[in-house]
């Protein structure tokens, strides 16, 4: 478990709650647009220890409400259990950031009551997901935690990151059905950062998300726009 980065207050990564957040090392994915990539490479080895993380927890009881843990994939760690556990014990709220490629280690945390929040990024259509995270993906793992996801009682919400070059309108009425009945879908406007694996990549405008967004809305309780300036 190695800890690459501590974000000591945020109002936006927790909705509703005043939160910080914690980037765990390493992903499975490799998604072009993704503008965490600079924090998950394996010759990364600045971390923070778990004694100092969990001091810096004991100092913000009053402060904070939550802790909303991302990546990278958080559930690719072997250690990710005792670690919300231990959180958990703290008397923080957990939200966790989620691919969805460890249905059965979502399955149990959910199980054992260890988190409160799961946002999980729902890439593109399944056919297009091994283009989209340049990945080879396990397309049934990703069902199988929407599923578990849309049959729970937790608060969640599914997620796109929009990007022109990978998606379109149609593509959003393929998503709409794989997700029928979901409490919360959001549509996150692509935004070139620094760190981003592919800086060619561009978003669309607010009117071509807009859009995408009211073919989703069919499918979805609700649904909306995210990340636009």
């Amino acid at each position: 478990m190695n800890i690459i980065g501590l974000q000591k207050m945020t109002l936006l990564d927790y909705p509703g709650r005043v939160a910080c957040t914690v980037f765990l090392q390493g992903c499975n994915f490799k998604c072009p647009f993704c503008y965490n990539s600079s924090l998950i490479k394996s010759d990364n080895d600045n971390f923070m220890s778990l004694d100092e993380f969990f001091a810096f927890l004991d100092k913000r009881k009053n402060l904070l409400d939550g802790v909303a843990i991302t990546g990278g994939e958080p559930l690719l760690n072997k250690d990710i259990k005792p670690f919300i556990k231990k959180i958990k014990e703290k008397g923080f709220l957990v939200k966790l950031d989620t691919n969805g490629s460890y249905p059965e280690v979502l399955e149990e945390l959910l199980q054992e009551n260890l988190i409160d929040y799961v946002a999980m990024d729902i890439k593109n259509t399944y056919e297009k997901y091994h283009i989209t995270t340049n990945s080879n993906v396990n397309l049934e793992d990703i069902k199988k935690s929407v599923s578990i996801l849309i049959n729970s009682s937790i608060e969640y919400e599914f997620r796109t990151t929009v990007v022109k070059e990978f998606h379109n309108i149609e593509d959003f009425k393929i998503i709409g059905e794989n997700i029928k009945g979901a409490k919360n879908y959001f549509l996150q406007s692509y935004q070139d950062k620094d760190s981003v694996l592919d800086r060619s990549l561009h978003p669309l405008s607010y009117d071509e998300l807009q859009s995408c967004l009211n073919v989703v809305k069919e499918y979805v309780l609700h649904a909306s726009i995210r990340g636009i300036n």
